[in-house]
């Protein structure tokens, strides 16, 4: 492991695609990292963040010890601890809080930092065994799930290669160049080829730069596109009647309960397209031989997002794209049944029922939860302070004096900044596991290329060491099962062949190699629904047929729609710890994107400081009048660490804490503000 030479690795970062990688090791550190070549799907290209991972993996950021907290929360002082003290300060801690207010008086926080199987769901054993509050993770796309499995069920998706064989290419919701690079790189080679690639978005991202055409929506008014194409559809006789007849349920009562009412020039005023604009879209889709839907997340992170993906989810089946090849829509992969993950997520340890908190509401658990309230977080591979709804209301939690908080990073993040204790966490590069992706189907196991930094220790190893602490201070804990390695651990994932895998495969794996997963072909055969159809009518929903549901838009009293982007340089809160990669965004600084019009109207003016404010807080960034944000719209890209921010709040400080309408994801899109300069009263 620690040997000079080039080894396999993969990007362990939330994003769909899941880069194969190989590292240039010299002298225990490594100095290069390039995309494999060999990898079947992302074929060696890598984006801008992981093409220097080298600098966060080796950054002089990178915490190296563990770490007491001798100043204020907040202030980021610390002084060094040993592993030792360090485990024994936080048992015994939690054993007195145990003893006062029971083990639901802890909350563990984590979700996407890494997502290795093993690594990601290490602390899940651990907590269950202890008994404590549970977490409901689901800050990002549960909506989407949800909208997907009301029409199509457990319908495996289609695969992303069928890409190359579409003549139209939608990317409905989806920054694809920031987000996706291969979902990028794969449109622009079918577009080469001769399809026509349209986007579908709230602004004009970098993706929209490769457009055929581009057609920008009132933020969270994607459903009411969708049902205005279908009323279209339906008009004008483009269904695809027999493959209808055949494959989807509730087409009748669809059309005749809920289309009527969405004309083009009624869903022209809900979405802010022209109403011609409605009707050639939908011609233009219904013409497609083989129409291709890459739908993205960000679409679903309104108080309709469930509602949204149900609706577009109808329209493949409307026009019969999924008869073709090349042709229907891609939410997200799914291959959770490839591996027994009970083996180590271990629900078998909870001993009796324990809340769930809703990790996007963390900020009122802190504050007002009750019967017992929280007294101790447990963060790894996360940083709510930033990532969080309500950062205010967050950060009024972490700031209590009797909250004893703990958080394994590998830098002083946000959240780090709040710590009682702070443990040093490892790289990827520093620790084995396996990897599965959510936009296609190749999973790769991968070893420690070199040695963890410092005194630095993965999660799987501090869960161990908890467990055995807790059980030297009588506590009980399943110590057998925290005494293997996580190598251990990632063998008994792959001890087994199944329809997903056979030995053939498995051996590759093990050998660190990327191997495509196959779909069973009982998945394949049919529609994986309770009916056997696409159900656009479902029986089992409290509102059995799609229809158009608003957003929160309107109900807080302010003018502007505000969209919290993605940037192809950071990755929610991480990367910010490379100089070049936030210089890279805004020239250094946290940007709002404005439409000219708006700014006049203001009275602002390009490059000046302003405040971008609602009911719950204000930020403090930088103007840029630009004709990306469409009117009414305005776009802040990237969620920027405080240390970098003058007003010392990011942009989830506008954000609500309200959920979706099924899935109990997020609203961080739905949200309205104002902006004004800054120095003038709100």
């Amino acid at each position: 492991m620690h040997k000079s030479g080039v080894y396999r690795s993969v990007c362990p970062f939330d994003c769909p695609d899941t880069c194969g990688l190989l590292v240039t090791v010299e002298n225990g550190r490594a100095v290069k990292i390039e995309g494999d070549p060999e990898h079947p799907v992302t074929r060696g290209l890598l984006c801008p963040k992981m093409q220097h991972y080298e600098k966060t993996v080796h950054s002089p950021r990178r915490l190296t010890t563990p770490l007491v907290r001798v100043g204020s929360k907040g202030a980021g002082e610390f002084a060094p601890i040993s592993w030792q003290g360090a485990i024994e300060r936080i048992c015994t801690t939690w054993k007195a809080l145990i003893a006062e207010y029971g083990a639901e008086c802890i909350l563990p926080y984590s979700y996407a930092g890494t997502m290795g199987l093993v690594q990601r769901n290490a602390g899940h054993p651990f907590f269950h065994a202890l008994g404590a509050s549970r977490l409901e993770r689901t800050i990002c796309s549960p909506a989407k799930g949800a909208g997907w499995k009301m029409i199509m069920g457990s319908t495996p998706a289609m695969d992303p290669d069928e890409m190359k064989d579409s003549d139209l290419i939608i990317l409905w919701g989806i920054n694809a160049a920031a987000t996706s690079i291969h979902t990028m790189r794969d449109a622009l080679a079918a577009k080469q080829c001769g399809a026509k690639l349209w986007v579908i978005d709230t602004w004009a991202s970098r993706t929209a730069n490769a457009a055929s055409e581009t057609f920008l929506l009132k933020p969270g008014s994607d459903g009411a596109l969708a049902l205005g194409m279908m009323h279209v559809l339906v008009r004008d006789q483009l269904c695809n009647q027999g493959f209808i007849q055949e494959n989807v349920q509730g087409f009748e009562e669809f059309t005749a309960a809920v289309l009527p009412d969405c004309s083009p020039e009624k869903m022209a005023g809900a979405c802010g397209l022209e109403a011609a604009t409605i009707e050639r879209m939908a011609h233009n889709y219904a013409a497609a031989k083989a129409p291709f839907i890459r739908l993205g997340s960000g679409l679903t992170r309104y108080a309709n997002g469930a509602m949204t993906v149900r609706t577009i989810t109808c329209l493949p089946a409307l026009v019969g794209a999924w008869q073709k090849k090349g042709g229907g829509l891609l939410s997200a992969t799914s291959t959770g049944a490839a591996f027994p993950l009970h083996k180590i997520t271990r629900e078998d340890f909870i001993k009796k029922p324990v809340r769930l908190v809703n990790m996007n509401q963390l900020g009122d658990a802190l504050n007002t939860l009750d019967s017992p309230p929280i007294k101790s977080l447990y963060v790894y591979h996360a940083n709510p302070a930033a990532v969080t709804p309500d950062q205010n209301a967050v950060i009024r939690g972490l700031m209590r004096q009797d909250l004893f908080t703990v958080v394994h990073e590998r830098f002083l993040t946000d959240t780090a900044r709040y710590a009682d204790i702070v443990l040093p966490a490892t790289s990827s590069l520093e620790h084995g596991d396996i990897y599965r992706s959510y936009g296609n189907y190749v999973v790769q196991r991968c070893d420690a290329v070199i040695a963890p930094l410092g005194k630095a220790k993965p999660n799987w190893d501090v869960f161990c060491l908890l467990a055995q602490g807790m059980m030297d201070i009588g506590m009980g804990m399943e110590v057998p099962f925290f005494e293997q390695p996580a190598s251990a651990l990632i063998d008994q994932l792959l001890a087994e062949s199944n329809a997903w895998r056979d030995e053939t495969m498995n051996a590759a794996l093990r050998a660190g190699e990327p191997v495509r997963l196959r779909v069973p072909e009982d998945a394949k055969s049919g529609w994986q629904t309770p009916s056997g159809r696409i159900e656009i009518l479902n029986r089992q929903l409290a509102e059995p047929l799609p229809r158009l549901l608003p957003t929160h838009a309107g109900q807080d009293g302010y003018p502007l729609f505000l969209q919290s982007a993605p940037t192809p340089y950071t990755l929610n809160s991480s990367f910010y710890e490379q100089d070049r990669l936030r210089a890279r965004q805004g020239k250094g600084r946290m940007q709002v994107l404005m439409h000219a019009e708006d700014a006049a109207a203001r009275r602002l003016r390009d490059g000046q400081e302003v405040l971008v404010y609602n009911q719950l807080g204000e930020v403090q960034c930088n103007l840029a009048i630009s004709g990306r944000a469409r009117p009414g719209t305005v776009v802040c890209e990237g969620v920027w660490w405080t240390e970098f921010l003058e007003g010392k709040r990011g942009i989830n400080a506008l954000t609500s804490q309200r959920l979706t309408d099924s899935g109990r994801g997020s609203t961080l899109y739905d949200v309205m503000v104002e902006v004004k300069a800054a120095g003038q009263p709100v």
